[in-house]
């Protein structure tokens, strides 16, 4: 299901103008957030969601990701392990089926880990833009929403775009 309706150019869906440019999206606005989620549920997509505000160190960012995510037992907790399974998790062998639309990862309050580690913050969406690049050649979709309490937060680029805001939030950001 990689292929929207070039024939309604003016009218894509949302999950077509949440990824057109990139595969993460920041939240500000919890109930667009829920509004998102919702859309997204509603049209078949399995939606995964984790707090980042709990996490205290790389050992909670990586047990939280593995249970939202159906990591195997042998997850090995860190950078390189997760950058392996979630190429598993864009081919499907875990992590959701070719029954769901898609994939969104939720990153709930990512600021809050981003002020105590955000070099891995940062890794952890640049992996995930990667793999879900190498989703999109098996058409398979796979997007991360970011959500933060700071309306001015800005990340470095991720899988070599930056990380654009919603479309419906992408002016008041400015």
């Amino acid at each position: 299901m990689a292929i929207w309706d070039l024939a309604a150019e003016l009218n894509h869906p949302l999950d077509f103008l949440l990824i057109q440019n990139g595969f993460i999206s920041l939240f500000h606005q919890q109930a667009i957030l829920d509004e998102t989620t919702s859309w997204l549920r509603n049209h078949h997509y399995k939606v995964a969601k984790v707090d980042a505000a709990a996490w205290q160190s790389q050992a909670d960012l990586h047990q939280d990701l593995g249970r939202a995510l159906d990591f195997p037992d042998y997850y090995g907790s860190n950078l390189d392990a997760l950058n392996d399974c979630l190429g598993d998790v864009a081919v499907q062998a875990y992590g959701w089926t070719a029954a769901d639309a898609g994939l969104v990862l939720v990153i709930d309050r990512l600021e809050a880990f981003v002020g105590k580690d955000a070099s891995t913050a940062h890794h952890l969406l640049d992996i995930f833009a990667r793999q879900a690049t190498y989703a999109a050649l098996f058409g398979h979709r796979m997007m991360c929403l970011v959500r933060t309490g700071d309306p001015h937060l800005e990340l470095p680029p991720v899988g070599g775009l930056s990380v654009a805001w919603n479309h419906r939030e992408f002016l008041s950001a400015r």
